[in-house]
């Protein structure tokens, strides 16, 4: 690996000092409200286009509604992987990084860090146009997003992008400029997103985050805008309200102190059954003896939610971790598959009974949750069909194989101030927000984790209005682990028919960084201590790998441009993985400045 290594830094080497020259070149700054040259020709995102979209092109989160997280290109691929080369790089807004660009018709358009949008040339980085927006003083501290992005959503002739102070914008495409702008919320009541809408049927779907704090009553929400004014069409309430299917599942709280339950990632979305789906987090606060509703299940916390789109009712939900103590979201990408329903017994405990193995169904599938568990259900009716763990966990003892419904380990939950309980895995899973993938030439998912756990208490022994989640946690290693080498991070590559491991990697490193599977047979990821790598989609063999200037936790995405295939990652800059770092793996370090999105491709020829 070591002559390797060093022929491949050589090489990128060479390609930044190619770039530097390169940007010699004099690049006349944006004239706002001119249309640049690049944008002149720009023809609008239709549906169509958002239901079957062009290879060379990843105008949407995940790029598709089915959350996949995967490209056909395959330019780059097994056998030309070695070759990749830097081909260009941009600095970015300090801040968290966990972007995705979307790229349409050779220009890139990137979210940064504190609710700043610019259109970029997908082949060299240079800036097209740039919005900022002004945002209140402080409004991170407040909010808890600290500025927090992902992803802008293109449609029509508009770029969305919904705000760190409550409001859901449109941006015109070819000029950066505001069309409209409503507001879904008052920011003081700690309420943002961190991520842009999906489009279904000209409605911007988006759910919300809310601080635990938050002194809305009902819970965090999902709304839907017409994309055209910006008109709020329907709006979900997260947290069962009084009086509604299933508010009486909060142990007899009022309205009031059902908190939180935010739905803060992206939903999937099927054309056929017309359903979204999305998933929810926990409430606040978290220990149950703090909470005052018993043994109750709080729906609909820690839940997937399918919801029309067209009325915004909620047609089934599921509900994957009932009465959370521990923090532990389950809102994280419901793959939508169609597959053999094939649950192998020597991997997968979890298996309803009314399965018929070989049946061909529509599922959703993937870990939903940071408890590092895959659950699969039909997708039509929201059905349990089959469960499995992956990492460690001691949260769940078992599942009843009738209903799906969890059934809790009550020796893990906190229970004082004084007393710690021990629960696997710690707060940041387990999985966490960065994205898995699903390959449909494979057939399987590629899950990004860490084997984790954590000692937990309650931190109050009376809970205030504005405590928050009232935990005391600390980091730990998995039981029987030798603290000095044990493996952290790992891909898992596990099959969406049979639930059987397919491949696994493991390495010290913890890995915060998503996933990416193409049409070359590869999957794509990094680690929090720098390294971005592309494996072996079939074997989990690492093909390529190179290191950039930090924690690797943006996410990855590839397009084409005039027939080359390019990749782009955002590296540096902030990431929650640096605090499982800290505390497990205290002889690695990484920066945590210089936010930077690398673009590689092979040689041109």
């Amino acid at each position: 690996m070591g002559p390797r290594h060093l022929a491949l830094s050589m090489s990128i080497g060479v390609a930044l000092l190619s770039v530097s020259g390169a940007a010699q070149r004099f690049v006349p700054s944006p004239v706002p409200g001119v249309v640049p040259e690049k944008l002149n020709s720009y023809v609008p995102v239709t549906d169509d286009m958002l239901l079957r979209p062009k290879p060379e092109n990843w105008i949407s989160f995940r790029n598709g509604y089915s959350s996949w997280g995967y490209s056909s290109l395959g330019q780059i691929n097994t056998e030309t992987v070695s070759q990749l080369r830097l081909a260009w790089s941009r600095a970015m807004q300090p801040g968290p990084q966990e972007v995705e660009p979307i790229v349409y018709d050779g220009i890139m358009f990137l979210a940064n860090s504190e609710d700043i949008v610019q259109a970029l040339d997908a082949t060299n980085g240079d800036l097209l146009w740039e919005y900022r927006r002004k945002l209140p003083p402080d409004i991170g501290n407040l909010t808890g997003t600290r500025y927090r992005y992902r992803n802008v959503s293109i449609y029509d002739d508009k770029i969305f992008l919904a705000t760190n102070d409550a409001f859901v914008i449109a941006l015109e495409a070819k000029t950066g400029k505001v069309l409209w702008e409503t507001r879904r919320a008052n920011f003081k009541d700690q309420v943002a997103q961190t991520t842009g809408p999906i489009i279904v049927k000209g409605k911007l779907i988006n759910g919300s985050r809310c601080n635990p704090q938050s002194p809305l009553s009902g819970g965090c929400f999902i709304t839907a805008h017409d994309s055209r004014y910006g008109e709020e069409l329907w709006r979900v309430y997260t947290a069962a309200r009084p009086g509604e299917p299933g508010g009486d599942t909060w142990g007899g709280l009022p309205v009031e102190a059902r908190r939180h339950s935010s739905a803060w990632m992206l939903g999937s979305y099927d054309p056929e059954l017309n359903l979204v789906y999305w998933g929810t987090g926990v409430t606040a606060p978290l220990p149950e003896k703090l909470r005052g509703a018993g043994k109750a299940d709080l729906l609909y916390t820690n839940s997937t939610l399918a919801i029309n789109p067209d009325t915004g009712k909620m047609v089934w939900y599921f509900q994957h971790l009932p009465r959370d103590n521990w923090d532990l979201d389950h809102v994280f990408e419901r793959l939508i598959v169609r597959t053999q329903v094939s649950p192998s017994p020597d991997e997968v405990p979890w298996i309803s009974p009314r399965v018929r193995p070989g049946e061909t169904r529509k599922i959703i599938t993937g870990i939903p949750g940071k408890t590092g568990v895959i659950w699969t259900l039909d997708a039509q009716t929201g059905e349990f069909l089959w469960a499995r763990p992956t990492i460690y966990q001691n949260i769940m003892t078992g599942v009843d194989l009738q209903t799906g419904r969890p059934i809790i380990n009550e020796d893990s939950t906190p229970q004082s101030v004084d007393a710690t309980a021990f629960a696997c895995p710690y707060l940041l899973g387990g999985k966490d927000q960065p994205s898995g993938a699903y390959s449909p030439d494979t057939g399987a998912m590629y899950m990004p984790m860490n084997n984790t756990c954590m000692d937990i208490a309650m931190s109050v022994e009376k809970a205030g209005p504005s405590d928050g989640y009232d935990l005391a946690t600390k980091v730990r290693h998995v039981p029987g682990a030798n603290p000095a080498t044990a493996p952290v991070g790992r891909i898992q590559a596990v099959s969406a028919s049979t639930g059987k491991t397919l491949w696994t990697h493991q390495q010290r490193a913890p890995i915060y960084g998503s996933v990416l599977a193409t049409g070359g047979n590869l999957v794509f990821s990094g680690d929090v201590v720098r390294r971005f790598r592309a494996f072996n989609a079939e074997n989990g063999t690492v093909l390529w790998e190179t290191i950039l200037n930090g924690a690797v936790s943006g996410r990855p995405m590839t397009y084409s441009v005039n027939g080359r295939q390019y990749l782009a990652i955002g590296a540096g800059g902030v990431t929650q993985g640096t605090g499982i770092l800290d505390g497990l793996t205290p002889e690695l370090t990484t920066p945590r400045v210089g936010n930077t999105l690398f673009v590689f491709a092979l040689p041109e020829r």
